[in-house]
C-alpha cells in the first residue's frame, strides 16, 4: 500500500475519530487498520478482533480495517455489531493479540472512528501518533491475512451476569437509545430477575429518539418519565458505544460518575481493604474523602479512559471512574470501561441493600457545583493557556494547586478546575463548593484567573 496521510485532526488522544467522508474516509480505516496491523506483527502477533457500532458508516469502515489487516498479514476475528465493551471482552476471550471497534461514540451521527486495544492494554497517545507515521512513511508490513466470523454477544452476556448476586426483585428501566448496547441488554434482561422495561434497543444510527449521551441531562428525560411512570427502583441509560453509563434513581434525580464510584466503593473496597480507587480531576471532592473514610486510597488522575486504564494496571486500583460515566471494574472483572457491567453491579448491590439507591446519594455530604463549563479555545492556544495559568497563580497565598491535568485549585472555599479538551478545542472548567456564596467567590477566582492570561470567560 502506498503511503497515507491522515487529516492530523482524528489523530486524538484517546482514538481516532472525525466526520465521515470530511476527515475521515474508508481509504484512512484501511490505511489505519495496515499501520495497526504492522505494529501487532512487530510485536509478533497473528490475530486481531474487530468489533462496530450500530453507525450507518460503520459497516463500510469495517470492511476497510479488515482489508488493511489482512494486508499486514493479519487474521481477523469479526466479531460484528457489538459494544465497545463487548470488543474488549473478545479480546481477552479469544486469545486475541488486540482489537479495533469501529465507533463514533456519543458523536453525532455523521462521526465515526476507531478505538484500539494492543494486547489487553488501551492503545493511545503516542502509540496513535506512531500509527499515523507508519502510514505516512509507507512502511506497512505485507502478507495475507484470513477472516472467520465468531459471534461473541452470548459469551459477553454470560460473562456480565457471572458476578450478579441475588437479593430483593427489582424494576429498572433500561434506555438503550438505540445504540449497540440494545441487543445485549434484551438478553441481559431475559435473564436478570425483577421487571424490567427496555426502552429504544433497536440499534439504529440515526438516533431518532434521542441522542445517546448520559451525560447531557436533556437526554435522560424520556428514561426519568418513564422510572416515574412504571414506579421504577432505577434507570440506566448507556451512550451509542455501551461504554458509558448514566443513571436515575427513584425520584428521577441523575446520579453523576463520582456518585456511582462513591456508592460502589463500599463494597469494593470491603472485599480490598486498603486499596486505591482512582477518579479523574472533574471528580467531586466528596468522592475522594468517601474513599479514605472507607479505608481506600483515593487517587486524583487525568481524564480519559485510555489513561485511567493504564493507571489502573500501575497501581492495581480494582475500581476507578470517572465524571463522564466510563465506571472500571478489575474486581472481578477485566479493569476497562463497561457500563453493561457497572449496570449489573449496580443492580447487584441494590437488590442486596435495604434501602433505595436514592438513600445511597443522599448519604453523601450535600455540596453545591457547575455542570462542565465548556468554551471555545483554539488547538494551538489551549494547553498553552492553562500553562499561563498555572504560572499565574503561582505563589498565591492560601490555595493548592494540582497539576496532574490542567489545575485544580482548592482553597478554603473548595475547588475550581481549568484543564484543555484531548478531544476538542475547548477549555473545560468546573467549580465546587458547600454552599452558593462560596461557589460564587470560586466562579469570581476562575474568572480572574482566566482574565490574568487574557481569556474572557463565558457567563457560568
Amino acid at each position: 500500500m502506498n503511503a497515507h496521510r491522515f487529516d492530523p485532526t482524528i489523530l486524538r488522544e484517546y482514538d481516532v475519530r472525525g466526520i465521515v467522508n470530511q476527515t475521515l474516509s474508508v481509504g484512512d480505516a484501511r490505511a489505519l487498520g495496515h499501520a495497526f496491523g504492522t505494529i501487532v506483527a512487530e510485536d509478533d502477533g497473528r490475530r486481531v478482533a474487530v468489533g462496530r457500532d450500530g453507525r450507518l458508516s460503520s459497516p463500510e469502515l469495517a470492511n476497510a480495517v479488515i482489508a488493511g489487516l489482512r494486508a499486514a498479514g493479519i487474521d481477523v476475528l469479526d466479531v460484528g455489531g457489538c459494544p465497545t465493551p463487548a470488543l474488549y471482552f473478545a479480546v481477552h476471550h479469544l486469545g486475541a493479540d488486540g482489537g479495533i471497534m469501529i465507533t463514533g461514540s456519543h458523536n453525532p451521527p455523521d462521526y465515526n472512528g476507531f478505538k484500539m486495544m494492543l494486547g489487553h492494554g488501551p492503545f493511545f497517545g503516542a502509540d496513535i501518533q506512531r500509527l499515523g507515521q507508519i502510514a505516512a512513511d509507507g512502511r506497512f508490513a505485507t502478507g495475507t491475512g484470513g477472516v472467520e466470523q465468531i459471534d461473541v454477544l452470548g459469551a459477553y452476556t454470560d460473562r456480565l451476569l457471572q458476578d450478579y448476586r441475588p437479593g430483593r426483585e427489582l424494576t429498572a428501566v433500561w434506555d438503550c437509545g438505540n445504540g449497540a448496547a440494545g441487543p445485549v441488554v434484551e438478553a441481559l434482561v431475559a435473564r436478570l430477575p425483577g421487571t424490567h422495561r427496555v426502552l429504544f434497543p433497536e440499534v439504529d444510527g440515526t438516533f431518532p429518539n434521542h441522542h445517546p449521551d448520559p451525560t447531557v441531562p436533556e437526554t435522560l428525560e424520556i428514561l426519568r418519565a418513564a422510572v416515574a411512570d412504571a414506579g421504577a427502583d432505577l434507570g440506566i441509560a448507556f451512550d451509542g458505544d455501551g461504554d458509558r453509563i448514566g443513571v436515575i434513581d427513584e425520584k428521577g434525580r441523575v446520579l453523576w460518575g463520582d456518585q456511582l464510584v462513591a456508592i460502589y466503593a463500599i463494597e469494593v473496597l470491603a472485599e480490598h481493604p486498603g486499596a486505591t480507587v482512582i477518579a479523574d480531576v472533574k471528580a467531586s471532592q466528596v468522592l475522594f474523602d468517601r474513599i479514605a473514610a472507607l479505608g481506600g486510597k483515593p487517587l486524583m488522575w487525568r481524564t480519559g479512559h485510555s489513561l485511567i486504564k493504564t493507571k489502573m494496571a500501575e497501581t492495581g486500583a480494582p475500581l476507578a471512574g470517572e465524571m463522564s460515566g466510563h465506571l472500571f471494574f478489575k474486581d472481578r472483572y477485566y479493569g476497562f470501561d463497561d457500563a453493561l457491567y457497572a449496570a449489573v453491579r449496580l443492580l447487584s448491590l441494590l437488590a442486596r441493600a435495604d434501602e433505595p439507591i436514592s438513600a445511597m446519594r443522599d448519604a453523601l455530604p450535600a455540596v453545591v457545583n457547575t455542570p462542565e463549563i465548556r468554551f471555545p479555545c483554539s488547538e494551538e492556544r489551549k494547553f498553552a493557556a492553562v500553562d499561563e495559568v498555572k504560572a499565574w497563580l503561582a505563589g498565591r497565598p492560601g490555595i493548592q494547586v494540582n497539576d496532574v491535568d490542567g489545575v485544580r485549585v482548592t482553597s478554603a472555599d473548595g475547588w475550581w478546575l481549568l484543564r484543555a479538551s484531548n478531544t476538542q478545542d475547548v477549555l473545560v472548567a468546573r467549580c465546587e463548593a458547600l454552599d452558593d456564596a462560596r461557589l460564587a467567590r470560586l466562579k469570581g477566582q476562575l474568572r480572574e484567573a482566566l482574565a490574568g492570561v487574557g481569556i474572557e470567560a463565558p457567563a457560568f
